[in-house]
């Protein structure tokens, strides 16, 4: 017997210009939440919430303290406090990161049997001068005549009467080439545009710049002239004066440029047999106390040094070592020097080089080799010293050269020595067309000399020129090598022999040497060499990185811990808050800007009520408990509408009966 309650519900609104907004109770119920619990942190509507959140909850007690000390100038105090921890944290992490590429240097002594280095000895004197005095009779004559008309050689004459004499003289019946390649010159210091010109005798213009290679060895007499010769370009539009304060230097520079342009045409087997041979060279050996001989040095032959002879060469894969320290148990040699076969224009010293190198390592005798004087005991003290260091990114060394952009025309292991000289002969090759005499020679190329390149001096010395400024780019690309071995040289001299012992030492000399030299020995021909280790203590000095990973990040806890009281989850926290946090609220902001524009341009014309905006509700609910944890929001005001009619409320039906289970019972 149930029965049916219909209720008719009529509701008119006061504004009739605005569209009627019926809510479900779910939703009022949604929208109060809404109104007394915004949603704030990282889901804040501005970024000022979302900073005032996280001030609130962080770790770091200066943010903080901005938002809840009290009067502004506490928390202006605060504000400053903060930002110069955070200075200072950057601070010491920007050291922190730009110190982590150092390294620590250590140094040990090691005492242990040490292997005994290379040892090439060359004699001064490149080739004997009885071998060569064909091809360079020519050179000769034409700087003996230049000597007789500067100087006045071979006679005693004074100066005034050789300027009055005619320097056409000196060529009667002779042909000059050399001075005519390379005219030697004197200049007056007065008057540099002019010259006077050794193979005519007269004064000339001279043009193209002048390069001055002063020197204080020895100056032209007391005068006011200097000497110098010219080099010109293959047209001979350009040309380039060297001139010299001492004429002593002027003739050996000159000298040299044409020997090597005759000896670059001589064949390597020829300039051999021209040379010394080890037989003549060494008159005796010990080495570690016991006898050696020729067949213990291997033949090296120099362009400038002729044939030169290094021991211990790592034959047969063998290195020879020592096992005790002292003069006895080193190398001990003496020497032939043989001065009556000089060359008395290319050298002006007696005697010998020696160098200490690397079995590996090409041996730059011209640059750091040690002369050893005649008729002296030269004594050579070693101290061994290796080097390890770290490659990038700690220094910009290099392993082997192979990174380096510069091809080693040495046979030898990398060093700095080598890519300089092999970056300059290769620079040589391009810009000259051939290859420079001192040198070894590039794959494909030449040396050069007067008949395939007339004017090759001239673009030698432009280039060196351009070398010694740094302007070819070889400094800047060649690097040191990471690892290297260094031999630390105390020399000291005695005389030898002594005039005791020279009467019977010399004629035993003589009498061993019977077969290879054909004369009898005085103490000017020989020299006496020593090379030994002082001691067995070898000295390594290894470079380390002084920083690791582990150390940065440490340092790095410990300045955040010691500026804001902070720790690496804090650091995570602000990357979150202060980027994606905050990206995502400016994101989210021109989403709903795009949005609107949107709408706004597809929407169709017409009149529009007013939106009520306390009922645009999200859908997203807050959670229990940040609904506990925020604070509430500024009420928002939502447009009130006026009651309903209460006479449009009709009941059409009222109820008649009375349902079983909620009558009562009756009292009794």
């Amino acid at each position: 017997m149930g029965t049916t309650l219909h209720i008719l519900l009529h509701i008119k609104l006061a504004w009739p210009s605005s569209p009627i907004l019926i809510m479900a109770p779910g939703e009022k119920i949604k929208a109060k939440i809404k109104k007394n619990l915004p949603v704030t942190g990282p889901q804040a509507p501005t970024i000022k919430e979302l900073m005032r959140w996280y001030c609130l909850n962080t770790n770091t007690h200066g943010c903080r303290r901005i938002v809840v000390s009290r009067g502004r100038l506490r928390r202006l105090l605060w504000v400053l406090f903060t930002l110069t921890a955070v200075a200072l944290i950057f601070w010491q992490c920007a050291l922190l990161i730009s110190s982590f590429y150092t390294v620590s240097v250590s140094i040990k002594v090691h005492f242990q049997k040490l292997d005994f280095p290379a040892v090439t000895i060359c004699n001064i004197n490149p080739y004997k001068y009885s071998a060569v005095r064909d091809l360079l009779a020519d050179l000769e004559q034409e700087t003996r005549t230049a000597l007789k008309n500067l100087y006045g050689f071979p006679e005693n004459k004074s100066r005034k009467r050789r300027e009055a004499e005619s320097w056409t003289s000196a060529w009667e019946g002779t042909q000059p080439k050399f001075l005519k390649l390379v005219p030697l010159l004197a200049f007056s210091q007065d008057e540099t545009s002019k010259a006077r010109d050794f193979l005519t005798g007269r004064k000339r213009k001279v043009s193209g710049s002048i390069i001055h290679k002063a020197s204080d060895v020895m100056h032209v007499h007391e005068s006011k002239e200097v000497v110098g010769f010219q080099l010109c370009s293959n047209d001979t539009s350009k040309c380039a004066v060297y001139t010299f304060s001492s004429g002593v230097n002027a003739i050996q520079e000159w000298y040299k440029l044409h020997y090597m342009n005759i000896m670059a045409q001589v064949p390597l087997e020829k300039k051999i047999n021209m040379s010394y041979s080890a037989e003549e060279l060494l008159v005796t050996c010990f080495f570690d106390g016991m006898s050696c001989d020729a067949r213990n040095f291997t033949l090296f032959h120099h362009p400038m040094y002729g044939n030169c002879y290094t021991f211990n060469n790592r034959e047969n894969e063998t290195i020879l070592s020592t096992s005790m320290g002292g003069s006895e148990y080193g190398l001990q040699v003496i020497l032939y020097i043989n001065e009556e076969e000089y060359n008395p224009f290319l050298v002006s010293s007696t005697g010998a080089k020696v160098i200490v190198h690397r079995q590996d390592e090409y041996p730059f005798i011209e640059d750091i080799g040690t002369e050893i004087e005649t008729a002296m005991a030269t004594s050579i003290g070693m101290h061994l010293t290796e080097s390890f260091k770290l490659s990038e990114p700690y220094s910009q060394c290099t392993e082997d050269g192979s990174d380096v952009p510069i091809s080693n025309i040495y046979n030898a292991a990398y060093s700095l020595q080598i890519c300089l000289h092999s970056c300059f002969q290769t620079k040589m090759v391009e810009k000259c067309g051939c290859a420079q005499y001192s040198q070894p020679l590039p794959p494909a190329a030449n040396y050069c000399n007067y008949q395939q390149h007339p004017n090759w001096m001239y673009c030698y010395y432009q280039l060196h020129q351009a070398f010694v400024r740094e302007e070819l780019g070889c400094q800047s690309v060649c690097r040191e090598a990471c690892s290297f071995k260094e031999w630390t040289l105390t020399t000291s001299l005695a005389q030898w022999p002594s005039e005791v012992s020279e009467k019977w030492l010399l004629p035993v000399l003589t009498w061993d040497q019977g077969q290879q030299i054909k004369k009898k020995l005085n103490k000017t021909d020989l020299a006496k060499l020593l090379i030994f280790y002082k001691d067995l203590n070898q000295r390594s000095i290894m470079e380390s990185p002084a920083n690791s990973i582990e150390m940065l990040l440490s340092n790095f806890g410990g300045q955040l811990g010691l500026w804001m009281s902070c720790s690496v989850v804090c650091v995570i926290e602000i990357i979150e808050v202060f980027f994606i946090d905050s990206f995502s609220i400016i994101a989210r902001r021109q989403w709903h800007k795009a949005k609107e524009w949107w709408a706004r341009r597809h929407a169709p014309p017409g009149p529009q009520g007013q939106d009520n905006l306390g009922l645009d509700i999200d859908d997203d609910l807050p959670t229990f408990t940040s609904a506990l944890r925020l604070p509430p929001a500024p009420g928002t005001e939502v447009p009130g509408t006026p009651p309903p009619r209460y006479n449009t409320l009709r009941l059409e039906r009222a109820f008649s009966d009375q349902l079983t289970d909620t009558q009562m019972p009756a009292e009794s």
